[in-house]
Parts: structure tokens; sequence; C-alpha cells
């Protein structure tokens, strides 16, 4: 019997055995990116513990409470007290230079698509979905979505393939789109139970940009360190992808000069991956191992002469019961 050929069909079940293979194989690509998740894991609590400190210093517990009382007598107008997951920080230097400000401040988002950067409202919040995809990778890959679309798409313009998959996940984790105030998030799911967590009583129902909070330096670089962390997954996770991109290009190319089946299957036993044909055969998109005579010819016959009388169906249904007793 002669080689299988080669095809496209065949070159992708490779490569997608592969990339399976890659994302379970334990590397250190793989390993930095799981610690790196673990940290942000430790040091969300901590740090929200301190921010929920600082915010009462500035809006005590008892001011708050206050307020929801007279809100309760007088109503709408005096509905002052909201909560927030978002802050901006703000110390003063002690000995600033001459073109140094003397105050620093710098926005934190606790929500699971709080932006990473320095500015909460630069490049549509790019980084706090590249944030929520990594944290959320393996619920989302449960529900067979690309968690690692924008990862695989960096670098490249917007397009229809990028969008769609990332709508997809953004709707898996229950992500509407941040509005403008942050009391009046319409998340669902998996968002809006990470966001509850990570709110805090504020009293005034401006923007967050509006209402700078004190605290100290030493604070303000505990809360740098929180976003630095979740930064940090950002990129442990684009550095893992990279390696498995990279490594499935290169199985690319050498797929395409293969000719037969047997030279990619091969391949796949050089690099420790189980593969064989008839497995690749039987999940073909035929159904049928329509490379082997036998079956090809069965399946040939069965396309002709379809047309069967009442009594030929009477036989056969008398044939097969009489097989079955015997």
């Amino acid at each position: 019997m002669s080689k299988i050929r080669m095809n496209t069909e065949l070159r992708n079940k490779i490569l997608n055995r592969y990339r399976e293979s890659a994302e379970q194989e334990n590397t250190q690509e793989l390993e930095a990116f799981k610690q790196a998740r673990e940290q942000v894991d430790m040091i969300y609590p901590s740090t929200f513990e301190l921010a929920r400190q600082v915010v009462e210093r500035s809006y005590p517990s008892e001011d708050v409470a206050t307020c929801r009382t007279l809100k309760q007598k007088y109503g709408e107008p005096l509905d002052v007290v909201a909560k927030d997951k978002c802050f901006y920080f703000s110390y003063a230097k002690e000995n600033p230079s001459e073109d140094e400000d003397k105050k620093v401040s710098e926005h934190f988002d606790f929500g699971l698509y709080g932006e990473v950067g320095g500015d909460s409202y630069n490049d549509e919040r790019e980084s706090g979905k590249q944030f929520a995809y990594a944290y959320y990778r393996d619920e989302l890959k449960a529900k067979d979505l690309d968690a690692d679309i924008m990862a695989k798409q960096n670098g490249k313009d917007d397009n229809p393939h990028k969008t769609k998959h990332m709508d997809l996940n953004d709707k898996a984790l229950g992500y509407s789109g941040y509005s403008s105030y942050n009391s009046n998030d319409n998340n669902i799911g998996i968002a809006k139970d990470f966001d509850k967590q990570y709110e805090l009583d504020i009293i005034g129902t401006s923007h967050c940009r509006s209402r700078t909070i004190a605290c100290d330096e030493q604070e303000f670089l505990i809360f740098k360190m929180f976003k630095q962390a979740k930064g940090q997954l950002i990129v442990c996770h684009q550095k893992w992808i990279d390696s498995i991109t990279k490594q499935c290009d290169a199985m690319k190319t050498g797929l395409k000069a293969y000719r037969y089946l047997s030279e990619g299957v091969e391949l796949m036993t050089e690099l420790g991956v189980t593969c064989d044909e008839a497995e690749l055969i039987r999940t073909n998109s035929t159904g049928l191992v329509i490379y082997n005579p036998v079956n090809l010819a069965s399946m040939i016959k069965g396309m002709k002469n379809t047309t069967i009388t009442r009594e030929q169906k009477i036989a056969l249904r008398k044939a097969y019961e009489q097989k079955q007793m015997n």
C-alpha cells in the first residue's frame, strides 16, 4: 500500500496536536506564568486592605453612615455615597527638584478589567483585557475560547478575527464595558463577582479622577507594586504564548516541506508527542478512512442502487434476525 500523502488538513491536525501538547508541557515560560498569577492572588487582598485604610482616612465610616442616614431622611438629593473600585492616590514629595511636581498621583483600579498602565483612559483598556484573559485563562479555555488571542495578535492591527474572539471572551467573563461612573457598571457573572470583592464606600458621585485621595510615599509604593504584579502577569503570559507561537511557526515551515504523513508523524515522535497515522486519518473530515481501499470501495458502492423494494427490505430484515438468533 502506498504512503499517505500529506495535505492541508493533515498538516493542520498535526500542528493543532502539537500546540495542545506545547501548552501542557511544563516549561520555564509556563512556570513563570503560573508564579505570576499566584503572586497576583497573594498581593490583591493585602493591597486592597491597605486601600481600605487609606480611603477610610478620607471618608471615615461614621461619615458614610451619617450620609446614608440623611439620604433615608431627605431622599435623592443626599444620595452622595457610592461604591468604587478604582482610586487616584497621591502623596507629596518632601524635597522635589525645581522641575518636578510636588505631588505624585496615579490611578489604581482593583477591578478585573482595570487598567494596568499609568492612565486608566488610554488605549481603551487594552491592558485591562490582557490581564482579565490571562488571569482567567483556564476558565476561558474550558469554554473552548481563545484566551490567548491578544497575546497571539500582539503588535498586529485590529482585525475581525481578533475582535470576534475578544468579544466572546468578554461575554464569557460577563464584561459589558465600564461606564463613566463605576457605581453604574452593568457587568455580570465572573467580572461582577470579582469586582464586588474590591469595592469601597466613597462620598461624592463625581468621577474618581476628580477626587484624589492622600496617602504617604510608602503606601503609594505598595500600590505601585500591586499594579506591577498585574503587569507582570501580562508579560509572562505574552512570553509563554510567544514561545509556543515560535515553535508552531517552525512546525508550519517543516510540515509544508513534507510530502507524506509518515514524515509528520516521525517529527511528532522526535518531539515526544504521541501521534499515529491511523488516529489522524480516523478523525478526517470525511469521518472515514478513505485512504483504505476497502472503506473507499464501500463508500462508493453505497452511492448507487440506493432504491430498495419492500420485498428486499423484508428479506434483509429476516436475514438480520436469523443472524442474531445464530
